[in-house]
């Protein structure tokens, strides 16, 4: 089933409780909207944050922000701080609920029909629909992003649904999609962080986890991705940060960016809540959330320019 890609569910659980106890007055705290949509025969929940001085005679971007295997959306925005960056750039973060529990993401690999990702991509396109008819949702600058389970499921998204979905950040992936190929009718820009010592999702692939899984190396992976979406190769390097190093994958609309942290744990570059030794090291050197979103604003859906300064 879907729940083979992480570590051991005890790990996880463990990891979700330490993150509970620390977030519960932060998600009371946060202004969120909670919703449920019917999809795939099964009602789905959400989590929305609009930012503050929200304009709905504006057009505005949205973010999917989907949380990692064994986490609850609101953990994930305690890690993430998406709804800080919200509030200062003026868009709208949404954090879908997964399935079962522990709540995960279908994304292929073991597990055959319970690691169908059809469900899920229905869900995130349904919910899309439902956002855009409540609010001034601007329809060529909608992002995903996700932490190791919800990486996936970012890359699946990209692959599933490239005229939706203008570009993608995936923070420690677990990428074991299958059904994104050459012939995908728009290549989709993507910026990818992954740590080098990382035990949970290993940089160069390998067998992990409790139920063994068998993943790629990251470092391919990427250069697969770079290459099907036509990027220049080789890559050019970026400033290194610390101990942030990270390759530029050109293309005048489906560039790649890759982003190693050496010595890097199953962890959000620059984000906060707890840590745990299951997880390991987390830089400081550079925010994740930032870059993705610096990233997000420089893609829009083809036929749309994006402004100077936006």
């Amino acid at each position: 089933m879907q729940d083979l890609i992480e570590a051991a569910i005890p790990a996880a659980l463990s990891l979700g409780l330490a993150l509970g106890i620390r977030t519960a007055v932060r998600y009371h705290q946060e202004r969120y909207e909670r919703g449920t949509i019917l999809s795939a025969g099964r009602h789905r929940r959400y989590l929305l944050h609009v930012p503050v001085g929200y304009d709905p005679a504006t057009p505005v971007p949205l973010v999917i922000a989907l949380h990692s295997y064994g986490q609850w959306p609101f953990q994930h925005n305690a890690i993430s701080r998406w709804n800080d960056l919200a509030d200062e750039h003026g868009f709208i973060v949404v954090y879908p609920y997964g399935m079962a529990f522990p709540l995960y993401w279908r994304i292929g690999g073991p597990g055959g029909r319970l690691s169908d990702p059809a469900p899920d991509i229905a869900f995130i396109s349904d919910l899309i629909d439902r956002l855009q008819a409540e609010y001034a949702i601007d329809p060529v600058r909608i992002y995903a992003n996700g932490h190791s389970n919800g990486g996936g499921l970012s890359y699946v998204l990209a692959c599933a649904m490239p005229e939706r979905i203008a570009a993608v950040g995936m923070i420690s992936g677990a990428y074991l999609y299958e059904g994104c190929h050459s012939d995908t009718p728009r290549p989709v820009p993507a910026v990818v962080f992954h740590g080098t010592g990382d035990t949970i999702v290993p940089f160069n692939g390998g067998v992990a986890g409790f139920w063994r899984v068998r993943f790629p190396s990251v470092p391919e992976w990427v250069e697969r991705l770079a290459r099907r979406n036509g990027c220049e190769l080789p890559p050019a390097p970026l400033p290194t940060q610390g101990d942030v190093r990270g390759l530029h994958y050109q293309h005048p609309e489906a560039e790649v960016l890759f982003y190693t942290v050496e010595g890097g744990g199953h962890t959000w570059p620059g984000g906060d809540g707890p840590q745990s030794r299951r997880t390991g090291h987390r830089t400081t050197f550079i925010d994740a959330t930032r870059v993705m979103w610096t990233f997000f604003a420089q893609h829009r859906l083809p036929g749309s320019a994006v402004p100077a300064g936006a």
